[in-house]
């Protein structure tokens, strides 16, 4: 197992360790409020960490999100849940390097036979100075639009079919709040599901290497990902940089969120 990789033994052992933070990522509380890893706080993909207009919050908010959750410079924070990896990938961004992670579907933790909290903790707020993110892992659109065109980079996409070729907006095919629907210009289509085995982790990495190779996806690329908020693409990002050590890969944390619903960048469908 990967360094960064965790189950659920690892967080049970560490349950009662005030330096340890489980943070549950989804895109709704339904799943927490059902249930959730004994200290957990969650994070809300949408509420927490995006604000109006679906744009990404900054530094501040962030910020302010860590303190809330307690989480300071020392604590090791271990994300688990649909959004896990978003979680994972935005903390590395930001230069957080005590960050671990639970693969997979989050019912691993009571398929190992641990029990489910249904308190919500209240964290001591904690003091914590973030540095600005790197702009080599959490990309700007305006880097993206840079990139269309230029040669000097790949932009993958890893959305569905029907997202890439502009027939839904969101995942779920909801047209509610919608902007326009299809792709940057130029991309590279790769579902996240081709790097995923059956949903329940990554597959080995002699496998991850030949689906990304077959797509032009090199270790010798510049590599920018995205897909609807920013979960799909930094689950790429996480199998491209932590498993097969890819040294360039960022995540276009706006995605299509941000692209589809702003007048002024271009879209290709179909």
């Amino acid at each position: 197992m990967h360094e960064a990789l965790v189950g659920p033994e690892w967080i049970a052992q560490h349950l009662d360790d005030p330096a340890v933070r489980p943070v549950e990522v989804d895109v709704s509380p339904a799943a927490y409020a059902d249930g959730h890893i004994p200290g957990a706080v969650l994070w809300n993909a949408y509420g927490d960490l995006r604000g109006p207009g679906y744009v990404p919050i900054g530094t501040a908010e962030l910020e302010r999100l860590l303190s809330s959750s307690g989480i300071a410079p020392e604590t090791t924070v271990v994300f688990y849940g649909y959004g896990a990896h978003l979680g994972y990938w935005l903390l590395k961004a930001h230069g957080h390097d005590r960050v671990l992670l639970m693969d997979g579907p989050r019912a691993q933790w009571r398929t190992a036979g641990r029990p489910w909290s249904l308190e919500t903790p209240a964290p001591e707020p904690a003091a914590y100075g973030l540095a600005a993110p790197s702009p080599s892992l959490l990309v700007s659109h305006e880097a993206v639009d840079a990139m269309i065109g230029a040669g000097n980079g790949l932009i993958l996409d890893t959305r569905s079919e029907a997202e890439y070729v502009g027939d839904y907006f969101w995942p779920s095919g909801a047209t509610e709040g919608a902007g326009r629907a299809g792709r940057v210009p130029g991309s590279v289509h790769l579902p996240i599901e081709q790097l995923r085995d059956d949903g329940e982790g990554f597959k080995d990495r002699d496998e991850l290497r030949r689906v990304l190779l077959r797509h032009g996806v090199s270790p010798d690329r510049r590599v920018v990902t995205y897909c609807t908020v920013g979960n799909r693409a930094s689950m790429a990002w996480f199998a491209m940089t932590q498993l097969l050590e890819y040294p360039d890969v960022g995540v276009y944390y706006g995605s299509w969120a941000e692209w589809g619903t702003r007048p002024d960048t271009p879209v290709d469908a179909g």
